[in-house]
């Protein structure tokens, strides 16, 4: 039942890849996104990743399409201010045809591994208190950086649409 469900989440989340690809409407695009980022939640329930797969599920799912979201409905983006993408499909096919030799590449270095014993992890594998013990006393300095890189985003942001707020101001 395991292996189905599997080929299943993985199905989704490339399907939700390749609608990121092919259509041009952002809104689309986004909920392909939305629909990898709760594939991709579903596999790490699969491998008994409670903790991934809750942060997957309420930051990615949650707060970031929610932003996502709410940033396309905000500029309003019609189809006339959208960029013309010409060879679209054939840049795919293409993008495509580069990646097989690689991915034939990782899957025989896959092939080649030896058997790893496949039990469950013991309970206490991906508790919340153990990764947050870690992540505030090994990894704390990382933390710290990714939260003043993600206030750097935020106020990056911020002062670009003030430009361009004013640029349509004076036009």
């Amino acid at each position: 039942m395991s292996n189905i469900m599997f080929i299943a989440l993985s199905f989704f989340a490339i399907s939700g890849g390749i609608v990121m690809l092919v259509y041009k409407n952002p809104m689309y695009c986004a909920l392909g996104l939305l629909i990898s980022i709760l594939s991709v939640a579903g596999l790490f329930a699969l491998l008994n990743a409670t903790f991934l797969f809750m942060v997957q599920i309420i930051v990615y799912a949650g707060a970031i399409m929610t932003l996502i979201l709410f940033l396309l409905m905000f500029l309003n983006i019609k189809e006339e201010n959208l960029p013309k993408e010409p060879n679209k499909f054939l840049l795919i096919i293409l993008g495509a045809a580069v990646m097989i030799p690689f991915n034939i590449v990782i899957l025989k270095a896959v092939a080649k591994l030896p058997d790893a014993n496949m039990n469950i992890m013991e309970n206490t594998f991906g508790e919340i208190k153990t990764i947050g013990s870690k992540l505030y006393t090994e990894w704390i300095l990382a933390f710290e950086l990714v939260s003043i890189l993600l206030l750097i985003a935020l106020i990056g942001s911020i002062v670009l649409t003030q430009k361009k707020k004013m640029n349509k101001e004076n036009s």
